[in-house]
């Protein structure tokens, strides 16, 4: 294993992007001493510690509908949720996908997960090295988007999407002391998001009233993640950070479409391939 960090983002299904980079890293057999993911980067992180090359792919895109994970109206009115979390962290790993448990917790990479605790509105940088629901239930945490799906219960703490308070954790990485990092980011070059609005703002108070914290962070993390988009930015013109990114128009975030899927995931794999030069050269200097 490199002595490296490995951080990967979220962004729901354009996380594709990021499992098409590690097939082609899993493939060419490079794994780094630790990684860390955000939201959907840490269901791409737990597949690569797990060695399972094509998982998250297959979870993600798929043309059966016996796969699919979007609720439809009746069921969103019943379970609060846009999602069927249940399907991607119980019947996806147990029986339709299943996930290499054995292989993950025998691994000596560290992996850390990112969620947010709602009651402080702080990120935590989670780890699990023999539990297996315990593993699953903090990725379902990370990757619990605020608004369109429930708050989980992790130890009797409640969390959200670990994007909400750090969603790109490279100043957490080099805390840690590493000196190397290689991030996969799911946005272009130069993407900043916008304010949060004033009608989004109310529905988080609305919606979190009794997490006054967590709403705090909610609406301030576009301000947060452009100050890290910048602070990035700064590291790779100094040269101390390797970023892959993609360079063709994203997916939606809750894209469905096979082929649009399928074109951002190959686009992912090709990018990889492609800097796999430029990365050996910035882990070796």
């Amino acid at each position: 294993m490199t002595e490296a960090g490995l951080v990967l983002e979220g962004g729901a299904t354009r996380g594709v992007f990021t499992s098409g980079a590690l097939d082609y890293l899993m493939e060419n057999d490079l794994y780094f001493s630790y990684v860390v993911g955000v939201s959907a980067g840490s269901c791409n992180a737990v597949d690569y510690v797990s060695k399972q090359i094509g998982r998250t792919r297959d979870c993600m895109i798929h043309r059966g509908k016996e796969y699919s994970y979007y609720y439809g109206l009746k069921d969103f009115v019943k379970e609060r949720s846009l999602l069927d979390m249940d399907m991607v962290f119980n019947k996806y790993p147990n029986e339709l996908f299943p996930f290499d448990f054995d292989t993950y917790f025998s691994n000596d990479m560290t992996c850390e997960i990112v969620t947010t605790n709602c009651l402080t509105g702080n990120a935590e940088y989670m780890t699990e090295e023999s539990d297996r629901d315990r593993l699953m239930k903090i990725c379902r945490a990370s990757s619990s988007m605020p608004l369109v799906c429930p708050i989980v219960n992790v130890d009797g703490i409640p969390y959200l999407d670990g994007g909400l308070a750090d969603s790109i954790p490279v100043k957490h990485v080099q805390e840690k002391g590493l000196k190397k990092i290689v991030l996969i980011l799911t946005r272009p070059e130069g993407y900043r998001k916008k304010p949060t609005s004033k009608a989004v703002g109310k529905l988080y108070r609305k919606m979190y009233s009794k997490y006054p914290a967590l709403v705090r962070t909610c609406i301030r993390r576009p301000v947060m993640y452009n100050r890290t988009e910048e602070y990035i930015e700064k590291l790779e013109k100094e040269g101390n950070i390797f970023v892959l990114r993609p360079e063709m128009k994203p997916v939606s975030r809750l894209e469905k479409d096979y082929d649009k899927l399928m074109a951002f995931y190959d686009h992912g794999y090709e990018m990889m391939k492609r800097e796999l030069p430029r990365l050996a050269a910035y882990l070796e200097k």
